[in-house]
């Protein structure tokens, strides 16, 4: 594709379209239009592996994939088969299903830390009802989650922490309280500040940057000793650190954790899990009060189990955790040494855990720049590459790899010409890309 000429008038009808019945132009925030340069966001007609193709005909090479969920690729052939041999003995029925159980134990053996599991559709499904059962368990009302970790749930106790707080009142905000990543101390100073009333600690294990070393133990000791539930957010963790989870690799147990993404490569299926004691008061054996924990009717879906079933087999057997970190290392490793020919390693960013990829793009001052980034992506698109992150999925091939490096020193060349201008205007479509969370739109 010629980058100057590269247009995308079929998708920017069907984005118009989108944005007539639906709210925001797509069913995820963080997929609609707002965050691509204007007029350039392609609608997807399909995908398989790692390339997924546009309703306007242009093929590009994928990260992201899913917003991290689809790590194994599109229509991966063995997801598939287990999905197909479902379809035809039906989906949903009036009690469990013999894959309800199947799945459970699969699930326990890969994540032998937890002792039960629950599944449900979304994440956000998972951290509230690890919350509610937090509140529960230890009859407290605040929820102490991580400022640093950007999305937990859908749900008023999260959102309403969110320039997006429209509509919560304020009464529900005021038992959120927050505490910083990597701070011991800090956390212990809030927990003290709100002694016994702190039902939970709620956290990403890791994201961009590795926890240093006891920080993961130190917060599992102050929530002993305050008498509130760990709970470990392991929606982009699980499968891509490990098998099982950040909790794996770590060495450190929390009390619940909840999955999601990865599990079920693109079907919908999350699950919160976590110690016997706790999540039996969702059940029916045990003599306190009973909790709603999770109740969907669409929860356990034959075909997204199976799905699961043999995602988990796939990453134990073919050791994919493995294989999707030599890929994010040599595309991280291309990207720098791109950035660094270029002059712009200052500013083209690349950061993260090497299957969970990120990229900052700053300004002449070193600053996060919106602008620049519309630029970034707006160079990668022209040059076949779909990339919002780095995240990469194991069906990427070293061609891939190699070729989006190709893509990415191009767009820093152009990169170097707006620094050295110091304005990146003239190398914009139009308006730049916006952030998630903001409060007008």
């Amino acid at each position: 594709m010629d980058t100057e000429e590269f247009r995308l008038p079929r998708s920017r009808e069907a984005n118009e379209r989108l944005h007539a019945v639906v709210p925001g132009g797509a069913h995820t925030y963080a997929k609609g239009d707002d965050q691509y340069p204007e007029n350039l966001a392609p609608v997807i007609s399909h995908g398989r592996g790692a390339h997924v193709w546009d309703i306007d005909g242009n093929r590009y090479i994928e990260y992201g994939s899913g917003l991290r969920s689809v790590s194994l690729g599109h229509a991966h052939p063995r997801v598939i088969e287990a999905v197909r041999r479902e379809l035809d003995r039906g989906s949903n029925f009036v009690r469990p299903s013999i894959v309800e159980v199947e799945a459970a134990e699969r699930f326990l053996a890969t994540v032998p830390t937890a002792d039960m599991v629950k599944f449900a559709k979304n994440g956000s499904d998972a951290t509230t009802a690890a919350v509610r059962l937090a509140r529960a368990a230890t009859g407290r009302p605040r929820v102490a989650l991580c400022a640093d970790h950007p999305f937990f749930s859908v749900d008023d106790w999260f959102i309403g922490t969110t320039p997006m707080s429209a509509g919560i009142p304020a009464a529900t905000n005021e038992l959120t309280v927050a505490f910083p990543y990597g701070d011991l101390a800090a956390t212990e100073e809030l927990l003290t500040r709100y002694q016994d009333e702190v039902a939970c600690l709620i956290l990403e294990p890791a994201t961009h940057t590795e926890p240093a070393p006891g920080y993961l133990a130190g917060l599992r000791e102050l929530a002993d000793r305050h008498g509130c539930v760990l709970i470990f957010d392991e929606m982009i963790t699980g499968f891509r650190w490990s098998e099982a989870g950040a909790q794996g690799l770590y060495g450190v147990v929390p009390d619940l954790s909840t999955f999601g993404k990865a599990l079920g490569n693109g079907f919908a299926v999350s699950a919160l899990a976590g110690r016997r004691e706790l999540m039996e008061r969702g059940g029916l054996r045990h003599a306190g009060d009973r909790v709603f924990l999770l109740s969907t009717t669409h929860g356990a879906e034959t075909h997204s189990l199976a799905a699961a079933m043999a995602v988990q087999a796939t990453y134990v057997e073919e050791g994919i955790t493995a294989r999707l970190h030599a890929l994010g290392e040599r595309l991280a490793a291309g990207v720098r040494d791109a950035a660094a020919a270029m002059g712009v390693d200052d500013h083209i960013v690349v950061r993260g855990r090497a299957s969970n990829l990120v990229f900052a793009t700053l300004d002449e001052n070193g600053e996060p720049s919106q602008q620049y980034r519309t630029l970034f992506l707006h160079r990668l698109l022209a040059g076949g590459v779909l990339a919002p992150s780095f995240v990469v999925s194991s069906a990427l091939s070293n061609a891939d790899i190699d070729r989006t490096v190709e893509v990415v020193a191009q767009a820093c060349a152009v990169y170097r010409k707006a620094l050295d201008a110091a304005d990146p205007t003239p190398w914009l479509s139009g308006r730049p890309v916006k952030p998630v969370f903001r409060r007008l739109a």
